[in-house]
């Protein structure tokens, strides 16, 4: 039998009973558990359900980097069924905590604002006070000075005492006045321009590096119950019904990925620049191409002729062809070697738009097709830039004959 409020204890009944609720919310893989935040690259590990088998999802890491996929794995070994259902964890925790940053913003603002009003009148309550104490002071002041005025000089003792009593009061009204001028020289007026941008920096600070997983969990956590989650079949979505504390539902979808399509998949960028160029130059050029434009691979990493043939290949993309070399198109250094100039030449005639040339994105090479390149406008153009050369004579002697 428990007895309250019989022996004195460390913590009230309420907060144990608190910490108790907790600790079984806490208790995952049972009914009702919740696995708190506890850190790991899943945001919202323990907090999602099945909403066909009513069973809380696990998160598994796969990949070279690991990435978080959630599935409910326990009608598969329990009976030997088919998984209710699976999807990448990537897209359903971006779409949750967009969700969290749309509900707190705005909020936010109006908490910052409610701080504002609650600050300046607790500054204004201070001041109130300090203008109490100060006229208290110098009532005190004035009526220690009449006293030590009425007072009989020749009573040294009291005299003295009196003086005393004046100049400490004297002195505590001197305080009051210094601790009044330094409460109103510390009250700080916040531009509301500044308070509006806390959405913006809610977003900052939940991106920052410094915010670790495991801060995030629990800030979900304060403010969202429990999520059921599917997947519709007939419009290939993973569904989140977030259920928030307070009682309100939200429904959020987002496209599930298809077979292929992962965080590492190849920019689109990339594969127009290889298509483009894949016919005309060696793999070896094309990675030069796309490392100059700063264009990396799905992983990140830099271009290397194996891997610009290893996404020809899978994605049945044709290489160069030495055939090719007689076709309708000309780099910048095979169109100067053609006109016997040098490539900056080629250059100032493109820049003058007298050469027309071909550009798959800004900084990958110069196409230029050969019909172009022996137009009448791009021949005269180099003839008028050309040195004037001396006329041989046939009787001249030359300096250095010839051996």
């Amino acid at each position: 039998m428990v007895l309250n409020d019989h022996h004195a204890g460390s913590i009230e009944w309420d907060e144990y009973e608190r910490n108790q609720a907790q600790l079984a919310r806490n208790a995952f893989g049972r009914a009702g558990g919740v696995k708190s935040g506890r850190g790991g690259g899943a945001l919202l590990a323990g907090l999602l359900s099945c909403a066909r088998c009513g069973r809380r999802l696990h998160v598994v890491y796969t990949g070279r980097i690991p990435r978080p996929i959630y599935r409910c794995d326990t009608p598969n070994p329990l009976l030997g069924r088919k998984r209710c259902l699976t999807f990448g964890g990537m897209r359903a925790d971006r779409l949750v905590s967009t969700a969290v940053l749309d509900v707190v913003s705005p909020l936010a603002i109006d908490a910052a604002f409610e701080a504002q009003a609650l600050m300046t009148k607790q500054q204004e309550e201070r001041r109130s006070v300090l203008d109490l104490e100060l006229e208290q002071a110098r009532y005190e002041a004035s009526l220690a000075e009449r006293r030590y005025a009425s007072c009989d000089p020749s009573n040294r003792l009291i005299a003295a005492e009196l003086e005393k009593r004046w100049e400490e009061t004297l002195g505590r009204v001197q305080a009051f006045e210094r601790r009044l001028a330094d409460a109103a020289g510390s009250e700080e007026a916040v531009d509301p321009d500044h308070l509006t941008d806390l959405a913006r920096d809610l977003q900052v600070a939940w991106d920052a590096p410094q915010t670790s997983m495991r801060v995030r969990q629990r800030l979900i956590r304060t403010l969202i119950e429990d999520i059921l989650a599917d997947i519709d079949e007939d419009t290939g979505e993973i569904v989140l019904v977030v259920h928030w504390k307070g009682g309100r539902h939200t429904e959020l979808r987002v496209m599930k990925p298809k077979p292929g399509q992962h965080g590492a998949r190849t920019s689109e960028d990339a594969l127009k620049i290889i298509r483009e160029m894949a016919g005309r130059w060696p793999d070896d050029a094309v990675a030069a191409c796309l490392n100059r434009m700063s264009i990396r691979t799905g992983q990140g990493k830099t271009w290397t002729s194996k891997r610009v043939s290893s996404i020809r290949r899978v994605n049945d993309i044709q290489g160069c062809f030495s055939s090719d070399k007689e076709g309708p198109w000309r780099t910048m250094t095979e169109a100067a070697t053609e006109l016997g100039v040098t490539n900056h030449v080629i250059r100032r005639l493109i820049k003058d738009e007298i050469l027309p040339a071909k550009q798959v994105l800004k900084g990958a090479p110069y196409q230029i097709r050969v019909e172009d390149l022996h137009s009448e406008p791009v021949c005269q153009a180099i003839r008028s830039k050309e040195r004037p050369r001396r006329t041989e004579y046939a009787s001249q002697l030359s300096m250095f004959p010839k051996a």
